[in-house]
């Protein structure tokens, strides 16, 4: 298993670093390790659901 950098996954993903560093701090990518400064997360990883653009049903304007 070959595990990418923060900078790698980001690229991978389309989104910033910093966005998958705080992803990793929250520990909402699983098989994330920190070693020493840096987080390593499995190449393999699926990237976890954004919770802030998921579409609220029922709540239609009036």
């Amino acid at each position: 298993m070959e595990l990418l950098t923060t900078t790698e996954m980001a690229e991978r993903w389309n989104i910033s670093r910093r966005r998958v560093t705080t992803l990793c701090r929250e520990g909402r990518i699983e098989g994330a390790i920190l070693r020493g400064n840096t987080w390593l997360i499995p190449e393999d990883t699926k990237k976890p659901e954004d919770p802030r653009r998921v579409r609220k049903i029922g709540h239609a304007k009036n």
